[in-house]
């Protein structure tokens, strides 16, 4: 196991409930971030097991990798990336992550990455167990073997 660490600077945007149902219209605030050369480098060592620490992390990486159609190169500004259903990811194959409140970006990504079916029973149980949400609260794996297919970016 290899840690990287990027620096992202993480607005108050972040944790603003959804404020459209019109996902198509839907645009974030932008975040500042610094992904460095040594970032790239140890992602592109682990040969495609890049396990993300929480949804901001994988936003900050996949944006980086936007500003260069897709590859993941050093980059250092803003990104303002929206990962909902639909979105391949490129660089992040799975995510520790705690359990987003209802209508925000964070869970829509979550939702980009294992579907929605899987999510819907996922916070079914976390309700039902009395799982603590949002930043202070319990935490969930998804390993990659858990993401969806569709959410694949296929070599």
């Amino acid at each position: 196991v290899e840690l990287a660490r990027i620096t992202l600077h993480v607005g108050l945007g972040t944790f603003r409930p959804l404020e459209t149902d019109d996902l198509t219209q839907l645009e974030l605030h932008s975040e500042w971030i610094e992904v460095s050369a040594a970032v790239v480098e140890a992602i592109q060592r682990c040969r495609g097991r890049v396990i993300a620490v929480g949804t901001t992390s994988v936003r900050a990486l996949e944006g980086a990798a936007q500003q260069n159609a897709g590859v993941l190169q050093p980059f250092t500004g803003p990104v303002n990336l929206v990962i909902q259903p639909g979105y391949r990811f490129t660089v992040v194959q799975g995510l520790i992550t705690n359990f987003h409140l209802p209508k925000s970006s964070l869970l829509l990504l979550v939702s980009a990455l294992i579907g929605r079916e899987k999510l819907l029973r996922l916070y079914a149980e976390a309700v039902r167990e009395q799982y603590r949400f949002f930043s202070y609260g319990d935490a969930m794996w998804i390993a990659p073997e858990a993401v969806q297919l569709s959410a694949q970016l296929t070599p």
